[in-house]
C-alpha cells in the first residue's frame, strides 16, 4: 500500500506543496512545530532515509538546502533546523523547521495550527524564492 506521501506526490491527497522537481517535493507540515515547519520527500517511495542510494539522498540534502534558504528568507528565525526521524511515516523524509532556540525542534511540543488561507499564502511565498 502507497504510503500517505506517495498519495501526496501522486495528488491523491492534497497538500501546501512548496515547491518540487522530478525527484523530490517539498510540503508544509499539516501537524507543524513552527510556522513553516516544511517537509521534503522523495519521490521514491523509500521507508528508511539511509536505504536511498548515495545519489539520491546527496540530491534530497541539497534540495533541502534551497527549501531552506527560501524558507529562512520568508519566516523570521535564527535557524531552519535539520530533523530525520522516520518513524512516523514509512517514506524517507526531512522535516526542515524554523528555530529560534533548540527546544523549538523538540516533537513533543504542542503542534501549531494556521488557517488555509494562512497556508496557502505561505507555500507559495516560500515556493516563490527556492532558486533552482
Amino acid at each position: 500500500m502507497a504510503s500517505i506521501f506517495t498519495r501526496i506526490i501522486n495528488g491523491e491527497i492534497p497538500c501546501y506543496k512548496v515547491a518540487g522537481d522530478d525527484r523530490f517535493i517539498a510540503f508544509l507540515d499539516i501537524r507543524p512545530l513552527k510556522r513553516g515547519h516544511t517537509l521534503v520527500v522523495p519521490r521514491q517511495e523509500v521507508d528508511y532515509i539511509f536505504d536511498l542510494d548515495e545519489e539520491t539522498l546527496a540530491g534530497m540534502i541539497l534540495f533541502a538546502q534551497k527549501i531552506a534558504r527560501a524558507m529562512k528568507e520568508v519566516i523570521e528565525c535564527e535557524r531552519i533546523g535539520v530533523a530525520v526521524l522516520g518513524l512516523e511515516v514509512p517514506h524517507a523524509h526531512i522535516h526542515l523547521v524554523p528555530i529560534v532556540k533548540e527546544s523549538d525542534l523538540l516533537f513533543t511540543n504542542p503542534r501549531v495550527s494556521a488557517s488555509q488561507e494562512e497556508n496557502e499564502k505561505l507555500a507559495r511565498e516560500i515556493g516563490e524564492r527556492v532558486r533552482f
